[in-house]
């Protein structure tokens, strides 16, 4: 049995285990902060999926937005239809609020849905001098029309998806009526009164 090598007095002795020599010592003020590392690679991809996502949803618009029958339904009348069959009945400010539009606008836009027959007005129970504006049966039926139309078209282009493509995006629904969702909610409080 051999006996092992003396340790030169000049040797440094180390608590744990040896580092080997390829391995780089660095000073403690070169070594990179994990934590803000990942932090900046979880930005930068948040980024990138904002961006894709939102060049996805550029090139469907289109799609979405074809128009048949009838064709006084534009896509701000139809969101304001879609918010009523949402909401139920809201007083003209809170649809302005929702769709994020000038009370001017949401008034105008009312008065016209109104005169299609597409909404009824109803005086608010909470204040007599106030209206309500909800969607009337004609309103809900060129909507849901619409919302069929739209569909079709959608389903048209999303068969032409391979397999793979049409399971990772309905894997990624949950994801994107979230973020739906989350859009749809007012971006601040509610101006008092309303």
């Amino acid at each position: 049995m051999t006996e092992p090598a003396p340790v030169p007095d000049s040797a440094p002795v180390a608590d744990s285990a040896p580092v080997p020599d390829s391995a780089p010592v660095a000073d403690s003020a070169e070594v990179p902060d994990t934590a803000a590392a990942a932090a900046v690679a979880e930005v930068a991809e948040t980024a990138e999926i904002a961006g894709r996502l939102r060049l996805a949803i550029q090139h469907l618009l289109p799609v979405l937005r074809a128009r048949s029958a009838p064709g006084d339904l534009t896509p701000s009348r139809q969101a304001a239809l879609a918010a009523l069959a949402a909401h139920g009945p809201l007083r003209i400010s809170e649809l302005a609020a929702r769709m994020g539009i000038a009370l001017s606008t949401a008034s105008r836009m009312v008065d016209l849905l109104d005169s299609t027959g597409w909404i009824a007005r109803h005086p608010d129970p909470q204040d007599q001098r106030a209206s309500l504006v909800a969607l009337s049966r004609e309103g809900g039926a060129v909507l849901e029309a619409r919302r069929r139309e739209t569909a079709a078209r959608l389903a048209e282009r999303i068969a032409l998806l391979t397999d793979g493509e049409q399971r990772a995006l309905y894997a990624a629904l949950p994801a994107l009526e979230a973020l739906s969702e989350r859009a749809a909610t007012y971006p601040g409080e509610l101006p008092r009164g309303i």
